[in-house]
């Protein structure tokens, strides 16, 4: 059987980590596996350097899209996806998430009738202003098979209709953190080389575009972080497009006051094995990244959501996690509320560990 993975995001090449293990571990024999990466994170701190750390097969073909706007990278990972797919001739595509590689691959797989497997279907924000809700949701309507992290993933493809080719098998990225923690701890050397080890601290990280491109909402949260670090560290890995745009969107008071602040550790992009370490040992995190609210949760750590509303909505209804938008008040208060009272409910809502070896068994018996 072969199968093309595409993945264009950081994220998605984590997930995909689960993924290749579960074939190289389990389905040697019985599955070939050829990666697509489309370009949409060329930067090589979020993108090459997990493939090295993370022991990924370096992709067969790299579309190299680079930044654009939604519909040029779109259309460009649109007409590379299909030249790969008419030339591969693969059983069935597997697209991970909501990013617009996850679209490109559900629109150029659809339109020549390759069968579509869509991992991390049916999550819903229900705010259709997010890039990331249209992508997902018309993949799901494209796809043959979708495998749901969440029970509740699982009710929003029913709800929607679709009713067959639908499972909810646990999380591909709780797999990856169970497998990774150890290694994570014994490879990455980012306490030491941040001088964290033993400090108490708070891991904050922002890269979502309605936060980093809207002046009011930014100076809202670092506003907020600077309030919080009169207390604690603040330990801030800056994606690419946030650290570009701090001193573009900051008020300039604040801007200063930020990075000459000692309190606040502002750090380039952390690997997955810097990330995990820093999630496993900060008191809470603060978070835009619907991927590190659950890494958090994995990690039993309180986090604050800086969006209105989430995807894994189970984290909030059970108490581990408060969403606080980009308001200020909001987000000291909650801060404060996990502070003097933690979470302690964080139960089993993400699988066995094992999501990846039951995804593969169900293409083999699908396709």
């Amino acid at each position: 059987m072969k199968i093309v993975t595409v993945i264009g995001a950081r994220p998605q090449i984590i997930k995909a980590a689960a993924l290749s293990r579960a074939i190289r571990q389990h389905f040697s024999k019985e599955m070939q596996e050829v990666i697509v990466h489309t370009g949409q994170h060329y930067d090589n701190n979020m993108s090459q350097v997990f493939f090295d750390e993370l022991d990924i097969p370096q992709p067969q073909y790299n579309i190299g899209v680079g930044s654009d706007s939604h519909g040029v990278q779109t259309a460009k990972m649109i007409e590379g996806i299909e030249k790969i797919l008419l030339k591969e001739k693969p059983d069935c595509i597997v697209l991970y998430g909501d990013t617009n590689s996850t679209l490109a691959g559900a629109i150029a797989a659809s339109k020549i009738h390759v069968p579509i497997v869509h991992i991390e279907a049916g999550l819903r924000s229900f705010n259709k202003s997010m890039p990331e809700e249209i992508n997902r949701i018309c993949c799901d309507h494209c796809s043959t098979l979708l495998f749901s992290p969440t029970a509740t993933g699982y009710k929003n493809l029913v709800n929607e209709g679709i009713t067959s080719g639908i499972y909810h098998c646990g999380d591909v990225m709780y797999d990856n953190s169970k497998y990774f923690a150890n290694i994570a701890d014994k490879k990455s050397q980012i306490l030491e080389k941040e001088q964290l080890r033993g400090i108490d601290y708070i891991l904050c990280t922002i890269h979502r575009d309605n936060n980093t491109d809207q002046p009011e909402r930014l100076n809202a949260i670092f506003k907020a972080l600077l309030k919080i670090s009169e207390s604690k560290m603040v330990v801030l890995p800056l994606h690419p497009r946030t650290s570009k745009l701090l001193s573009i969107n900051l008020e300039q008071t604040l801007f200063n006051t930020i990075t000459n602040n000692a309190n606040i550790k502002l750090l380039p992009p952390a690997s997955f094995f810097d990330m995990i370490v820093l999630e496993r040992h900060a008191q809470m995190v603060v978070t835009d990244s619907g991927g590190v609210q659950k890494e958090a949760f994995f990690f039993q750590k309180p986090c604050l959501i800086l969006r209105s509303e989430t995807e894994w909505k189970e984290i909030v209804e059970c108490g581990a996690a408060a969403i606080t938008d980009a308001n200020e008040d909001k987000i000291i208060e909650s801060y404060n509320s996990f502070v003097e009272n933690p979470p302690h409910n964080y139960p089993k809502i993400f699988g066995d560990g094992k999501a990846a070896e039951f995804i593969c068994k169900e293409m083999l018996e699908n396709f």
